[in-house]
């Protein structure tokens, strides 16, 4: 992993940085946020996931077709292996919505509707994050969807945990075990991340002056999502605010 360390990771670390030091985020690990924005936070992200996900699958087979027309035939073969093992993971997030509007429902007057979430418009960095996504695959450097994968699963391992923490704190372990989406992600992203990993350094080896180009590329997904997850944060703030002062 010498290669990778040398040629991607110093590109990647500022965005990494962003989990750390973004005000949103921030707001979001708070002890002192209201336990009713979470909740919010978590079925707004949860519905409005599902735009972000459904894509996964396709977009991973796609960087194998198009890896295998550039000569890397090996590296296209094991993403399009890896592709079948996303497919379907928008219907978690679905299931997520739902039992987490359901738990809402029980407790708060102001009720909510499934329908009506998941129908909502995308925001703006929802569109941007497709946009990264479509523009990598379909351009000179289709690895850059495995750098995508990459960064957004160290999102899943970096930060998952310390969600799902500040969920079990504010919320209780039953609301925390409802989120199978965030939990599988935090368990299964560490060997993805490897699997990533490992596919990016064969890939640098191959052509070493590419790697910081690919490093931007996931930096610039990962910044997308995490200003994703602040948009869901103010939505929820917004709403638990004016159900405070109706």
């Amino acid at each position: 992993m010498d290669l990778l360390k040398m040629q991607y990771e110093p590109h990647a670390l500022p965005a990494r940085t962003l989990l750390d030091t973004d005000p949103a985020l921030c707001r979001l690990l708070n002890p002192s946020l209201q336990p009713a924005v979470l909740e919010r936070f978590l079925i707004e992200w949860m519905a409005r996931a599902v735009y972000m996900t459904e894509p996964v699958d396709g977009w991973i087979r796609r960087t194998g077709q198009r890896c295998i027309e550039l000569g890397m035939e090996k590296l296209g073969k094991q993403l399009i292996t890896h592709a079948k093992s996303e497919t379907g993971h928008h219907l978690m997030t679905l299931e997520d919505a739902r039992v987490l509007v359901e738990h809402w429902n029980a407790r708060y007057s102001t009720q909510l509707s499934m329908d009506e979430l998941v129908a909502q418009a995308p925001t703006g960095s929802m569109r941007e994050y497709r946009q990264i996504h479509d523009e990598t695959i379909e351009g000179p450097y289709p690895v850059g969807q495995i750098a995508i994968e990459r960064e957004v699963g160290f999102l899943a391992v970096y930060f998952g945990p310390r969600l799902v923490k500040q969920v079990e704190t504010l919320l209780g372990k039953e609301v925390a075990d409802k989120l199978t989406f965030l939990n599988e992600h935090v368990a299964v992203d560490v060997g993805h991340t490897l699997l990533n990993e490992k596919m990016l350094e064969e890939a640098i080896t191959r052509s070493p002056e590419q790697g910081r180009i690919y490093a931007e590329t996931g930096a610039r997904a990962l910044t997308a999502y995490i200003h994703f997850l602040g948009e869901c944060l103010r939505i929820a703030e917004v709403q638990v605010a004016s159900r405070a002062t109706a």
